[in-house]
């Protein structure tokens, strides 16, 4: 049997864990949302910075990365203006990149915990 062909969405994800890796990201998780009805996308990325600059410089890492290699920009970005929770909206992606506080209040993992949930070590 051979290997089952990844997805845009499951490229696109693996880059933009890479992209947030080379900023060291705290925390990276995976969530797939594909066999979830109603889903707003397949996969949400969520991840932490320690300070305003360290989420700025991972959100434009990934922007960066996903644009080189082929993804195009995101359909739709926010959150730069205090960078307390930036999101970058690659329709079948969603970004979320957040300071450690704001993480912790909004809880996403807990609100999509029927997810598949994948975590990524730095």
């Amino acid at each position: 049997m051979g290997k089952k062909k990844k997805s845009d969405s499951e490229i696109l994800s693996e880059t933009i864990v890479r992209a947030i890796q080379e900023k060291k990201g705290n925390d990276i998780i995976s969530l797939n949302l594909s066999k979830i009805p109603n889903a707003v996308s397949n996969y949400f990325i969520l991840c932490h910075g320690a300070s305003k600059v360290q989420v700025e410089a991972i959100a434009d890492s990934v922007v960066e990365e996903v644009s080189k290699t082929g993804g195009g920009k995101p359909w739709h970005r926010e959150g730069f203006e205090n960078a307390e929770w930036i999101l970058l909206d690659y329709v079948d992606v969603v970004v979320h990149i957040f300071q450690e506080h704001t993480r912790l209040f909004y809880n996403l993992e807990g609100l999509w915990a029927d997810a598949v949930k994948t975590e990524f070590n730095n």
